[in-house]
């Protein structure tokens, strides 16, 4: 669990991950946190029923390097946003942050908090060396995120570019 002056964010377990899919607000009521109205985009669906499950479940992997983070504002007590790195760190020390806010909270500095959050735990962990990122050309908002909490443009193609922070 990370704690910031606004939040707090827990890596959800396994049977965390299927109340979160379920979106019946069983997740909220085991947090105990506030009844949300989530709703689980295709893309997101796919990755968690392809990806991010089967990995949170192998005992092999760390499944903090898989699973969704939920971000709780923690004096409203409820969700804010998610995040998740997408596997653990690669042979050289990177490993790749995906994020999301839910639309009611967003333009409020929630997912810039998270995301230091997130990189100051990753700074922590003896085999990360960077965190990556991705966006879409077009996507300023979450391009400013990346900045304010110092990462750099490293790879651009047509349309996503690539960001990157050295946490060593």
């Amino acid at each position: 669990m990370l704690e910031t002056e606004r939040l707090v964010i827990i890596p959800l377990n396994y049977n965390q991950m299927l109340k979160y899919i379920q979106a019946d607000n069983s997740l909220e009521q085991e947090l105990g946190i506030k009844a949300s109205a989530r709703e689980i985009v295709p893309e997101l669906k796919e990755a968690l029923e392809q990806s991010i499950l089967p990995s949170v479940a192998d005992p092999s992997k760390d499944y903090v390097y898989s699973t969704l983070w939920s971000i709780i504002d923690r004096n409203n007590r409820e969700r804010v946003g998610d995040f998740c790195f997408k596997g653990e760190p690669n042979p050289a020390g990177e490993i790749e942050i995906g994020y999301g806010i839910d639309t009611a909270f967003q333009n409020r500095g929630y997912i810039t908090e998270a995301i230091g959050a997130a990189v100051k735990w990753a700074a922590a962990q003896p085999a990360v060396q960077f965190v990556t990122a991705e966006t879409e050309k077009d996507n300023l908002p979450s391009m400013r995120v990346l900045e304010k909490c110092g990462f750099s443009r490293f790879e651009e193609t047509d349309t996503m570019i690539g960001w990157r922070l050295s946490v060593r």
